[in-house]
């Protein structure tokens, strides 16, 4: 991560940054450095202790939860609407989930000491981060109930949905084998899947680089997931 001289973050703001009170978000940003995450770069391992938090901008990263017999099930998805280090909101200092850049760009990076200091102080960011936790506890649950009971193909059209709002472009990059990661299941489940959706003239598909072709399409091919985590976080944050 190369650190912006500049102080800035730029293509896109952070949601739960902007929705402060201007002074407070001022405060925030004054003790914040402009980084540019790489894909495929690790924030962090499962034991690590947290020593950075990250409001991404215009990059997005994974959080994958490493059961012992598995490679692996994402459980979290966060772009601009979000950000990384939310252990420490509840005082704990230790992560249990590895934490990977899933697509390039811009992020705000605060030390932990800052962000609790700042979070000590400052009633409207304390305010807002625990709103925040209410929603990721709810989306959390949902996710649980999407990954046992919906197919794949509808589960893989709602990822796209969540990772092009969040690369905020209709193209992104991302293969078969980690697609399996993201989703718990096996290559073979995701090529099925993908091919059918680009059968569909919904995506087009090629050595991992993905074109969103007919977002309505897509959303409708979407288990009801998709909107519903998106209603929820527009109703408790928005």
């Amino acid at each position: 991560m190369q650190p912006d001289s500049a102080k800035t973050a730029d293509h896109f703001d952070n949601r739960l940054l902007t929705a402060l009170p201007k002074r407070d978000q001022r405060q925030i940003l004054s003790n914040c450095e402009g980084v540019e995450l790489q894909r495929g770069e690790v924030i962090s391992e499962p034991g690590d202790r947290i020593r950075e938090v990250y409001f991404p901008t215009g990059s997005f990263v994974s959080l994958v939860t490493p059961p012992a017999d598995h490679a692996g099930l994402e459980v979290r998805l966060v772009g601009n609407e979000g950000m990384i280090g939310t252990p420490l909101i509840l005082g704990v200092g230790i992560t249990q989930i590895r934490t990977f850049v899933q697509g390039a760009g811009p992020a705000w990076r605060m030390s932990s000491e800052g962000f609790v200091e700042a979070l000590y102080q400052g009633h409207a960011l304390r305010a807002r981060l625990h709103r925040y936790l209410d929603v990721l506890m709810n989306q959390s649950t949902q996710l649980l109930a999407c990954t046992r009971f919906h197919m794949v193909e509808a589960r893989l059209a709602r990822w796209l949905l969540m990772t092009q709002d969040r690369a905020h472009s209709d193209h992104f990059h991302v293969t078969h084998e980690l697609l399996a990661l993201l989703l718990g299941v096996r290559r073979v489940g995701v090529t099925k899947a993908a091919s059918a959706l680009q059968a569909r003239k919904l995506i087009h598909y090629h050595r991992g680089d993905i074109t969103v072709l007919d977002r309505p399409g897509l959303q409708g091919a979407a288990c009801g997931c998709y909107g519903a985590a998106e209603a929820l976080y527009e109703q408790v944050l928005g």
